[in-house]
C-alpha cells in the first residue's frame, strides 16, 4: 500500500475498478491489499472487499503447522462463478502465504481451502476478484483459472 499512495495510484485504480468496472484479480499479496486493512502493516487496505487481513492462528494441538504455509492444498467453490469453471474435480492451487483473509460477509467467499482451519481462499465480489493462492504457479488448474478471468 505504501508504494500504490506513493506512486499515487489509489485514484486511479479506483476510478478503473470502482467506476469504469475493470475486472482485476489480486493474486495472494494482491488479494489481501483488496481488504480494508491487515495485520500486517499499519496503512489501510484498498478497501475493495469488505474483509480484514489476518494472520493464522493456531491451537496448541496444530503446533506442527509451520508458518508460511506452502504447498498444495485443494480450493473448494463455494459459489458458483466463472472463475472456477471447467473443473471436473476440485482444483489444487500452490499456496505461500502467512496471512488470510476473513471476508465480513459470506457472499464475498467464492473459494475455501485448510490449513489448519478452514480459510478464504478465493473472493469476488462483482469485477473484483482474489485469489490467495498463486494460479501461475498451479500447472494446468492456474491455467485454467487464469483463461476463465481473462474470458471475463
Amino acid at each position: 500500500m505504501t508504494n500504490l499512495v506513493k506512486r499515487g495510484l489509489i485514484e486511479l485504480l479506483n476510478k478503473r475498478v470502482l467506476d469504469d468496472k475493470c475486472p482485476v484479480l489480486g493474486i495472494c499479496l494482491g488479494m489481501q491489499l483488496l481488504t480494508k486493512r491487515s495485520e500486517e502493516g499499519q496503512l489501510a487496505g484498498l478497501g475493495w472487499i469488505r474483509a480484514e487481513t489476518k494472520r493464522f492462528k493456531f491451537d496448541s494441538n496444530d503446533n506442527n503447522l509451520k508458518i508460511p504455509h506452502m504447498g498444495w492444498n485443494e480450493v473448494k467453490p463455494v459459489r458458483d462463478t466463472p472463475l472456477f469453471s471447467g473443473y471436473d474435480k476440485l482444483p489444487r492451487f500452490y499456496f505461500v502465504h502467512s496471512y488470510h483473509v476473513c471476508c465480513e460477509h459470506s457472499e464475498d467467499i467464492i473459494g475455501t481451502s485448510f490449513y489448519g482451519y478452514e480459510f478464504t481462499a478465493a473472493v469476488k465480489n462483482a469485477n473484483i476478484m482474489g485469489t490467495q493462492f498463486h494460479p501461475e504457479k498451479s500447472h494446468k488448474y492456474g491455467m485454467r483459472l487464469l483463461q476463465n478471468f481473462s474470458s471475463m
